[in-house]
Formats: C-alpha cells, sequence, structure tokens
C-alpha cells in the first residue's frame, strides 16, 4: 500500500514538473504569487476582472473568426499581395504598431499574431522574429495615445494632463521607436514566396457578420463605451447559441497567468518596506525615471505607474519610464505575455528559444531607448 502510494505521488510530481515545464511564463507568475504571499496577505480587489472580461471576449471572437476561415482570407490576401518574408513580415510589424495606438496593445497583439501564425502555416515562414517584433511593436506604439495602453490612460487621468503634455514626452520614443523596428526586421531572413493562393471564400458570410458586430461592441467596452459585464454576458450567450465549442478552445491558462500576476504584483506593492522605499528615493526626476524602468520589469508597467505615482510629482519622467519599461523581460508588458502565449501554443517546441531570443531584442532594445531618451529627454 505505501509503495503504491509512493508511486502515485512520484507520478503527481513528474507531471507537475512537466506542466509546469510546458508554460514556463504561467509558472513563474504561479511560484511569484506563492511567494509573495508569504510577505503580504492577497486581496480579492488586486484581480482586474475587466481585463480578464476582455481577454475573455476577445479570445472567443478570434477563435470564431479562426473557425470562419476570416484570418486565412486576410492572410492569403498578404501572401499573394507581397512577394517575400521580410515584407510580410514588415506588414504585421507595422500592423501591430499603428493599431496598438487605437485599439491597445494587448488587443493588437491577441487579434494580430493569430494572423501571423496562419501566414506562417500556409507560407511556410519562420515567424518568431516577427512575433517577437510585433510584440515590441505594440509597447512601442501604444505609447504614442493615453488609450494606447493602461499605463498611459491613468497617467494621463491622475496628472490631468493636456494632449500637448502628454504627446511631447512620448513622440520621439514611438518614432525613433519605428525606425528601430524597421531596422530589426533586416535580421528576418528573406526568401521569395513564388507562391500565388487561391482567394478562400467566405464560409459563413451572416455568421462573420455577427462575430464582427461583437468585436465592434467588445472594442467600445475597452474604451468604457459600453459596460464590459453586459458584454461578457453578450459574448457567453451568442457562443452557446452559436458555437459553443468556442467555450473550450479559450485560453484559460492565460487567464490564470493573468490571475497570478495581479495577485504578485498587489502583494508586492502594498508591503510596507517598498512603499516606505518609494517615498524616500522618488523625489527627483532622474530617480522616477530609472526607478519606474527598472521596477517594471518585475512587476509589470501598468501596477508600476500605479505605484509611482502615489510618490512621485514626476509625471513626464514616469510616463517615458514605464513605456519604455515595457520592453525588457517577459513580465514588463503583460501584453508580451499574450504574444508569447499564442506563439508557444502552435511551437511548443520552441519555448526556449522563443525567451532567449525575445530577452536579446527586448533587453538590447531597453538599454538604448533607457540611454537615448535619458539624453534627449530627461536631461535636456
Amino acid at each position: 500500500m505505501t509503495t503504491h502510494i509512493l508511486v502515485l505521488n512520484k507520478k503527481s510530481i513528474q507531471f507537475a514538473i512537466a506542466f509546469l515545464k510546458r508554460d514556463p511564463v504561467f509558472s513563474l507568475s504561479f511560484i511569484l504569487a506563492l511567494i509573495s504571499c508569504v510577505f503580504s496577505y492577497p486581496r480579492f480587489e488586486y484581480i482586474n476582472f475587466e481585463v480578464l472580461a476582455c481577454l475573455f471576449n476577445l479570445m472567443i471572437v478570434v477563435k470564431a473568426f479562426e473557425e470562419l476561415r476570416f484570418l486565412d482570407r486576410i492572410a492569403v490576401g498578404i501572401i499573394n499581395r507581397c512577394t517575400n518574408s521580410r515584407k510580410v513580415s514588415l506588414v504585421m510589424i507595422s500592423l501591430s504598431f499603428f493599431a496598438s495606438m487605437i485599439i491597445t496593445n494587448d488587443i493588437a497583439l491577441l487579434t494580430l499574431v493569430p494572423l501571423t501564425l496562419i501566414i506562417s502555416r500556409k507560407s511556410g515562414m519562420n515567424v518568431l522574429l516577427t512575433v517577437i517584433l510585433q510584440t515590441l511593436a505594440a509597447n512601442i506604439g501604444s505609447s504614442l495615445t493615453p488609450v494606447g495602453n493602461p499605463q498611459n490612460l491613468y497617467i494621463f487621468s491622475y496628472y490631468k494632463l493636456t494632449a500637448a503634455q502628454f504627446f511631447i514626452p512620448v513622440a520621439m520614443f514611438a518614432v525613433l521607436g519605428l525606425v528601430w523596428l524597421f531596422l530589426l526586421n533586416f535580421n528576418n531572413p528573406r526568401f521569395e514566396f513564388g507562391i500565388a493562393l487561391d482567394p478562400i471564400k467566405v464560409k459563413d458570410g451572416k455568421k462573420e457578420a455577427i462575430w464582427a458586430i461583437l468585436f465592434a461592441v467588445i472594442i467600445l467596452s475597452v474604451f468604457k463605451i459600453v459596460n464590459y459585464q453586459l458584454v461578457l454576458l453578450l459574448t457567453i450567450a451568442m457562443t452557446l447559441s452559436i458555437n459553443k465549442e468556442l467555450l473550450r478552445k479559450a485560453d484559460y491558462l492565460l487567464l490564470a497567468t493573468f490571475v497570478c500576476f495581479f495577485v504578485f504584483i498587489g502583494n508586492i506593492s502594498n508591503i510596507p518596506f517598498i512603499a516606505g522605499f518609494m517615498r524616500t528615493s522618488l523625489d527627483s526626476a532622474e530617480y522616477t525615471y530609472f526607478s519606474s524602468i527598472v521596477l517594471s520589469q518585475f512587476i509589470s508597467n501598468v501596477p508600476c505607474a500605479v505605484l509611482l505615482s502615489q510618490f512621485t510629482p514626476h509625471w513626464k519622467e514616469l510616463l517615458l519610464g514605464v513605456n519604455i519599461g515595457g520592453m525588457g523581460t517577459i513580465i514588463a508588458s503583460l501584453a508580451s505575455v499574450i504574444s508569447y502565449k499564442l506563439f508557444i501554443r502552435e511551437n511548443p517546441e520552441s519555448s526556449g528559444k522563443y525567451i532567449v531570443s525575445f530577452s536579446f531584442y527586448n533587453m538590447l532594445s531597453l538599454v538604448i531607448f533607457t540611454a537615448i531618451n535619458y539624453y534627449l529627454i530627461i536631461k535636456s
């Protein structure tokens, strides 16, 4: 009996280890959440249910578009209009950059990365670097508008900024970032497609229109024009009536990853030692700038903006710092977790390679833009 229990325990441990290895970002978030609970008691209000609801809604709609081959149709159009792989990559990077200014960085990636993966399947193109650069593009492009990402919207409202005040510090970062992305794209291998795919016909125009309308309503909920709870109920109701199988295909592990990060961030932000350190360290513009960049690497840039805003009047440095700080580690911007999860779901064998490449390009970008913006904006 004892031997049987030991065998079961051993198998359970092996299964748990294999599961954690399969999704290292979730594993990291789970471990960080557990450790943080030792120092601070977790609270229910740490979890941002609005973010989770919007992510879930978008997952369902994107899956619906995949089922109807709507994204396939767009992918075929891009392949047929672009003569080589590098042009395709540049198109997807550019779409991510500009779309993130309007529909936020996480939604841009949740919508466009699946399209890139479809292009990969149809053309045989290796899109690992493209997805990484799309992630960089979304994080840089979203910095240019108050609605591009949550930290911008928070800082814009908290410090009661005008449009001119907001735009001036981030404009140079966004413009130089676009040039940088263009240069990085040359690292993508170039090969001619030499194929002309037949256009894909509409599978079900009526359903496609219904899902497109729902997608528009979801975007309205992101801008708080429509109540996100009502949109969540609408999404579930439509899915149950049209295609309930979509509920099974949502990436619930991604949602669990976000929950773990929310718990970790909430706990860390409420540790007295950290709060005391912030009060004494953020009395200068330079400290605010560098602190926001460094802290973003560990608790991500959105909670970093909320936390540091309580202790500093230097909004310009905070604004630049948390946007630049979205580069670097994979948890520096939770939007980066989305693209990683989407990529490894189809390419699980490339998880380690993705993390290494992501870290290289993001850390390099972080160092370059930290220095450039410090000398051109902060120190000037």
